[in-house]
């Protein structure tokens, strides 16, 4: 007989329990507004929210600053609507003044805009750009999956209309379920569902679980899933998402600190860093690549993603790892390949100023 795992096992959820969940994740995103629970990683929430919100007619202007947010303009594409993508300088934030100049060029529908970036450690400035967007007329999508925990995110105070959520970010859950906060605007413009149910329509979701009185999800969930995001949200509760950010926040002043003494510079400036990953400038002598080959064995770094992925060195600092001993150990593995490629590296300098700005 084969050793079965108990994973598939799991008991099954109870369809009472899906309304506190996403009850819970509400209050982690500051909304009265409706959260709906998604059975996917959050790249299909947001998918269903450009196939939602996209059709003819329909003018965006989609803030580029990853992948995630040209996929997010491809989809919306897809759906019919005009995109105009505004594109940040490989590996930066998008600035307001940007953000102003595309809004005067005409009417724009919908802005959209993922506030932090797993891939390149960076932080769009998202209230300037909601204010911009809001004084417009537009409705807007943020996707806040990496930031949520990370950085304060108050959907109802800043005005957002469509949040899109994961908690395998700074929550510290797993992927396999999402979720999206619609406020009344946002449900408003949502088109209506097709004649099948579909994953991909907010109106559908709308129909057959909000409709519904909130009680078992349509399809056949993962009890597993399911069962794994209400751990994560009672580990979040019981630890505090005020006292979660603040430990990203002292992680990821300690991993600054640690690449300023390390490398002479941070990639950039405080204000415009993410509080999940910190960007290490690779010297211009060697590539990502070059370095993460003169690494010990059991590192957790990789090089970033995307245009200026070549010239990024990423130090994880998410969820578990918002903590000073990764740091440290992130700093020491750096220090050593730098070493071993000839540029002049003090571990103990850099893990001193660690240690400091930890505090």
């Amino acid at each position: 007989m084969p050793d079965w795992s108990p994973l598939p096992d799991a008991p099954l959820f109870p369809p009472e329990g899906y309304a506190p969940l996403a009850d819970a994740i509400a209050g982690l995103l500051g909304t009265k507004n409706d959260v709906l629970l998604v059975q996917g990683e959050a790249v299909v929430a947001l998918e269903a929210a450009a196939s939602s919100l996209g059709r003819p007619g329909l003018r965006a202007l989609n803030i580029v600053t990853s992948l995630y947010g040209r996929w997010f303009g491809g989809w919306l594409r897809r759906a019919g609507a005009e995109v105009v993508d505004l594109t940040a300088p490989p590996g930066l934030p998008i600035g307001l003044e940007a953000v102003e100049a595309a809004l005067a060029q005409g009417k724009f529908d919908l802005v959209a805009v993922v506030h932090a970036e797993s891939a390149t450690g960076i932080l769009n400035p998202l209230a300037g750009i909601l204010a911009l967007a809001q004084a417009t007329g537009a409705l807007t999508v943020v996707d806040v999956v990496a930031s949520l925990g990370g950085h304060a995110v108050e959907v109802d105070d800043l005005g957002i209309d469509i949040a899109v959520m994961g908690p395998q970010k700074s929550l510290g859950g797993q992927a396999g379920v999402s979720a999206l906060s619609v406020s009344p605007r946002a449900w408003a413009a949502v088109h209506p569902g097709g004649e099948a149910p579909s994953i991909l329509s907010l109106a559908d979701q709308k129909t057959l679980w909000l409709d519904q009185g909130r009680h078992a999800l349509p399809g056949t969930p993962s009890a597993l899933e399911f069962h794994a995001l209400a751990a994560a949200l009672d580990r979040v509760r019981a630890e505090g998402l005020s006292a979660i950010e603040r430990r990203h926040a002292r992680a990821a002043n300690a991993a600054r600190a640690g690449v300023l003494a390390l490398v002479g510079r941070n990639w950039v400036a405080e204000d415009q860093a993410s509080n999940l990953v910190t960007p290490l400038p690779v010297p211009d002598s060697m590539s990502a690549d070059d370095l993460l080959a003169e690494l010990p064995e059991g590192h957790a770094l990789s090089a970033g993603v995307g245009p200026a992925g070549d010239r990024l060195l990423r130090l994880n600092h998410t969820g578990p790892r918002a903590a000073l001993e990764p740091v440290l150990s992130d700093l020491n593995a750096i220090a050593h390949g730098l070493h071993r490629l000839g540029v002049p590296a003090d571990p103990g300098q850099a893990l001193g100023a660690a240690a400091e700005a930890f505090g």
